[in-house]
């Protein structure tokens, strides 16, 4: 008998009402705490892998974290063949709606390589 598997839930390392409280003063006007974003990026990551539960792309914000996601091939050891690189600040971006993922791709403020890394209808997060 064939069991059914279900994705991982993501591991909650950010207290969601520290994240969002994080994600707010990082998106008012002026320069971000670098506390604030680091929270507010983790944050979001971990909403990304509930949203998007799996293991065959890995989302990288550097330095603040990293995460899988979407359902898939699972990936288990060595560099993921669907990986997604990006900036804190195009990432808040791109999860808030501020930047759509074409344009974002189009610039250069995100590296996708993969025939899985595209988060085009992923982003943005509700909520």
């Amino acid at each position: 008998m064939r069991r059914s598997v279900s994705p991982v839930p993501a591991r909650r390392r950010t207290d969601p009402a520290v994240g969002r409280a994080a994600l707010e003063r990082s998106l008012v006007g002026g320069e971000p705490d670098r506390a604030d974003v680091r929270d507010a990026v983790r944050f979001l990551l971990e909403e990304l892998a509930e949203a998007a539960p799996g293991r065959s792309v890995e989302v990288r914000v550097p330095p603040y974290g990293a995460v899988q996601c979407v359902a898939g091939p699972r990936h288990t050891r060595g560099t993921p063949p669907n990986v997604v690189e990006t900036d804190a600040a195009t990432w808040l971006a791109l999860v808030v709606g501020a930047l759509g993922w074409p344009d974002a791709r189009a610039s250069g403020a995100v590296s996708a390589s993969g025939e899985r890394a595209d988060l085009g209808g992923v982003l943005p997060l509700p909520g």
